[in-house]
């Protein structure tokens, strides 16, 4: 058996309130604590988007009726709440406020830099920015970081172009940090076809699955890389098959096994884990200590992952049949055993909030 701190996934989206046919809070923090998750911060993209008081406010308390692990909940910034100095304390209750500059439409979407300027002057300057953006708008959002000399945080990189960017600005001394999700360090557009099993939206995600040379990229640079994020994006499998497939992919179960078979395969260590999964997410987004709270592993077994042991309400994962090495025995959450060999020991309503621990 290792032990391990309970992780940390910066990047998840639940879907409640609004497709709770995907999601809920209740079976993806059942998800996120079979993978060895023990605390989220969710997105704001849901139907409504949460973006001021009344929605974050509907959110948040729906969270902490249902999720079984501790939580915060991001802001999102679109074009009409750009005052946040006219909010009272809005923002330190959240989790950080979430930029989306690509692939994103209605009331979170930003069409002009005026409203990228906006939000980088009047969203308090000891609070993250985390932001949705690829190729030309991420070198455009690392600007805004040195113009405004405050941290920005980049969501999902996929790309070798990104990473050598960030690694240049982190030499320059911006302030900028960043997430790899664990598909995009394990899949590459080669997998797609086996993803996919003949129906090509399974293999839809954003930002897509990038070359091998751009996944070998993301390993020989995994010094500029800050946090492991599952970007966990539920949909059922009817979506994802249907004419307008939506993109995503469920993460959260499969994440630790993925990279304990790196630590296996000697591509990581589990000091390398726990920095990316505990602490610099802890450091980057201000976050509370977890006390009396870990994993225990066996690093010896080997198996496959097959969707249907899995706790997401989606149904599937890209990583079906993907052999790991390193199973999740047990869960101690602030000292109670919350998990242990494949089930679940605690309620929903266990989880608390981050920022109401502050």
């Amino acid at each position: 058996m290792i032990r391990l701190p309970g992780l940390i996934d910066p990047h998840v989206h639940f879907r409640e309130p609004g497709q709770t046919h995907k999601e809920d809070w209740e079976s993806g923090s059942s998800s996120a604590l079979a993978g060895g998750v023990t605390m989220v911060l969710a997105m704001p993209n849901t139907k409504p988007p949460i973006f001021d008081k009344t929605t974050f406010e509907a959110a948040t308390r729906i969270a902490k009726e249902k999720s079984l692990i501790d939580f915060g909940q991001f802001l999102g910034a679109g074009p009409k709440n750009t005052h946040w100095q006219e909010t009272s304390n809005l923002p330190k209750r959240s989790a950080g406020l979430k930029m989306y500059l690509d692939s994103t439409f209605g009331e979170l979407r930003l069409d002009e830099m005026s409203l990228w300027n906006a939000h980088f002057e009047n969203w308090p300057s000891n609070l993250p920015i985390v932001a949705h953006s690829e190729k030309q708008s991420m070198a455009a959002v690392i600007l805004f970081a040195s113009i405004h000399d405050r941290p920005v945080h980049i969501a999902h990189v996929s790309l070798k172009e990104e990473i050598l960017l960030i690694r240049q600005a982190k030499e320059k001394g911006i302030k900028v940090t960043c997430e790899v999700t664990p598909h995009h360090l394990f899949l590459s557009n080669e997998d797609i076809p086996r993803i996919s099993r003949g129906k090509p939206g399974r293999g839809e995600v954003r930002p897509r699955l990038a070359s091998k040379m751009d996944v070998e990229a993301l390993w020989e640079n995994m010094d500029v890389i800050d946090c492991f994020a599952t970007d966990h994006a539920p949909h059922t499998l009817d979506e994802k098959d249907g004419n307008n497939p939506p993109p995503g992919f469920p993460g959260l179960e499969t994440m630790l096994p993925l990279l304990l078979t790196a630590v296996s395969d000697g591509r990581l260590s589990l000091g390398d884990i726990k920095l990316r999964c505990v602490d610099n997410p802890r450091r980057i987004f201000n976050l509370p200590e977890q006390p009396d709270t870990w994993l225990e592993i066996d690093e010896t077994v080997k198996y496959e992952i097959k969707a249907k042991n899995l706790h997401s309400k989606c149904g599937w994962s890209p990583f079906e049949d993907y052999q790991v090495k390193g199973l999740l025995k047990k869960v101690v959450l602030r000292g109670k055993t919350a998990f242990e060999d494949g089930k679940i020991r605690i309620e929903p309503g266990f989880g608390r909030n981050i920022r109401e621990q502050q």
